[in-house]
């Protein structure tokens, strides 16, 4: 739980998270966990987090999510339906740990500058 709070996931020591945008639902069902997560994980996160600006947003009708805005000007959307305090504490954190970069799909499995001619090295023998 400490690194969970503590944890220093950072680019040359600034943190890229600029501000989380907690949206919820007081009446909706799916909304039970972040409500709770509100009430009792919330206050502590933001002590641990001062760099962070945190921000609420009642949406009634909607599906709670989290919103991360990061200072490269990108943002990740996580929905946090259904989930309990601990899991929305834990998507909140990977959030913050994230450096908000674009998800990249690499090509193949094996990434070098200078590909093999007779093809990727295995453990496997073919006779």
């Amino acid at each position: 739980m400490f690194y969970l709070l503590y944890g220093s996931m950072s680019q040359r020591g600034v943190w890229q998270l600029q501000k989380l945008v907690v949206s919820y639902c007081n009446w909706g069902g799916s909304s039970r966990g972040i409500r709770a997560f509100m009430e009792s994980e919330l206050p502590s996160f933001k002590e641990a987090n001062p760099q962070l600006e945190v921000v609420t947003e009642l949406n009634r009708g909607q599906h709670p999510y989290l919103k991360g805005l990061y200072k490269n000007k990108n943002e990740r959307v996580v929905s946090v339906m259904n989930m309990t305090p601990e899991d929305v504490l834990l998507c909140a954190t990977r959030l913050r740990n994230s450096l908000g970069r674009k998800v990249v799909k690499l090509k193949t499995r094996h990434v070098t500058k200078h590909p093999s001619v007779q093809g990727t090295w295995t453990t496997d023998m073919k006779i």
